[in-house]
């Protein structure tokens, strides 16, 4: 490969690269329209159910049992408890790493360390809004648990923007997961061989 051809190929990747990071910067700007906590604990529909069965098969654990979180005290219960499953933490650190590396391959890492905080930023606000008012309609007031639900909405948000900058396939498991939220939701964790939506 000549000099040139490596200079195309420079410019290709960065352009690449370029409409992925403002993909994630549009990304960013819907944050504050997800619909964050919006009904937790309500009866989980049909597409809700179906997406958590696509999350978990994707993530590699199609025998895991979904079942319905129904009240802030079952959350705390799920999301402190220490039986969680180190295995479905370990897969979705696995897919973490993988994206990150991927997403290198795409953007330089000083954009990626740009757009990605900004991302959390724009999602932290409003999904820490959205919970203190789910919180006060169920009489709630634990604080550490709140703080747990707005960071799992930002770590997921951001999850998905290694997605999109990765290109990752339709059905990858983070697709999944942040549709949960977007669904008003709040996928708690694995624990055991149980999935706990709430």
């Amino acid at each position: 490969m000549t000099d040139e051809d490596e200079g195309f190929a420079d410019d290709a990747r960065g352009e690449e690269g370029l409409a992925r990071l403002v993909a994630v910067e549009r990304m960013a700007a819907r944050m504050a329209a997800v619909p964050w906590f919006a009904h937790v604990g309500q009866p989980l529909l049909a597409p809700e159910r179906e997406q958590a069965r696509a999350y978990l098969d994707a993530l590699g654990f199609a025998d895991a049992d979904l079942v319905p979180v129904r009240d802030w005290e079952e959350a705390a219960f799920a999301a402190e408890n220490p039986g969680f499953d180190s295995a479905w933490w370990d897969a979705e650190e696995q897919l973490r790493a993988a994206l990150n590396s991927e997403a290198l391959a795409h953007v330089d890492e000083r954009e990626l360390q740009l757009v990605l905080p900004r991302l959390a930023e724009r999602a932290a606000a409003p999904a820490r809004r959205a919970a203190q008012e789910a919180a006060v309609l169920a009489k709630m007031s634990d604080a550490e648990l709140l703080q747990a639900a707005v960071g799992a909405a930002m770590q997921s948000a951001h999850q998905r923007a290694l997605v999109e900058i990765a290109a990752g396939d339709e059905d990858h498991a983070f697709r999944h997961k942040f549709a949960l939220f977007e669904s008003g939701r709040w996928p708690i964790a694995v624990v055991g061989a149980t999935f706990h939506l709430f």
